[in-house]
């Protein structure tokens, strides 16, 4: 599933395409949003909120998809063949010179923009990692919501993957961070907090928006600090991936474990991030 660094790239990529252009043609699969609501109105903003991408037009709509495992935007010249077949387009928008194809996503929805503050999704989500202001009140927002009650229980590597909490972490990030922080995945939020405190989560979040910034311009993603020179088939991750590799720091055997009510996989170090 894209992470929030995708997300902001293919923001990017759109942006200069679509923004401050008229919609001459659009459509979509149905069952799915009237795109034709959108002809004649003009992109005002792309934005991406965490692991959801925005599209907000100057007739008062706001188009929001969110990509899940296998969807993705594609951007094409006027006439350019596609890449993938039109029966996996979800939507599309062509404006002077483009078309903006979103291909496979599991959420396309078209809303009114005045709604947003009480939308389902967008009205929870936490912090967006990659906003960017982005100091000492986000951060204190994004902990007081990992400590909430309702996710008290939740193991840290599940209370990190909900957007309620701060928007943008996905699997690579949340197995990436805790290593980092030296933190045991299964911890108990509760647990974690009673032994460590805030500053804990506080070291995790400002990790993850670390990470996610060092990331967002696009190549191969890095997390392992120095950077260093990488042969091609060197992980330039600490643990995401490598299962059964030694670690980095310590050399003991990498473990995996798929948990949770998502049933994620997590990565960690049982050395370097000890129960």
């Amino acid at each position: 599933m894209p992470e929030g660094d995708t997300l902001y790239r293919t923001a990017a990529a759109l942006r200069p395409h679509l923004v401050g252009r008229r919609i001459l043609v659009a459509s979509a699969r149905q069952p799915g949003p009237r795109a034709d609501r959108l002809v004649g109105a003009t992109v005002e903003s792309v934005e991406s909120r965490g692991k959801q991408l925005l599209i907000h037009f100057d007739s008062g709509l706001e188009l929001r998809t969110h990509l899940g495992m296998h969807g993705s935007w594609h951007r094409y010249a006027a006439g350019e063949r596609w890449h993938r077949p039109a029966a996996r387009a979800r939507l599309a928008l062509e404006v002077e010179g483009s078309v903006a194809v979103c291909f496979d996503a599991p959420t396309v929805e078209l809303f009114d923009a005045r709604a947003e503050v009480i939308h389902p999704i967008l009205a929870a989500l936490g912090p967006d990692l990659l906003a960017e202001q982005f100091g000492g009140a986000e951060i204190a927002d994004a902990a007081r919501r990992l400590r909430a009650a309702e996710r008290a229980s939740l193991t840290i590597a599940e209370a990190l993957l909900d957007q309620g909490a701060m928007a943008g972490v996905g699997n690579v990030y949340k197995s990436e961070v805790l290593f980092v922080e030296r933190v045991d995945p299964f911890a108990r939020v509760a647990d974690l907090v009673a032994d460590r405190g805030d500053d804990v989560l506080r070291a995790l979040i400002q990790s993850a928006r670390r990470m996610l910034l060092a990331n967002r311009e696009g190549g191969a993603r890095v997390t392992t600090e120095p950077p260093g020179a990488y042969r091609r088939s060197e992980s330039r991750l600490w643990v995401y991936g490598l299962a059964g590799r030694p670690c980095r720091r310590c050399g003991s055997v990498i473990l995996d474990l798929r948990h949770g009510r998502l049933n994620r996989r997590t990565f960690w170090c049982p050395r370097c991030q000890p129960a």
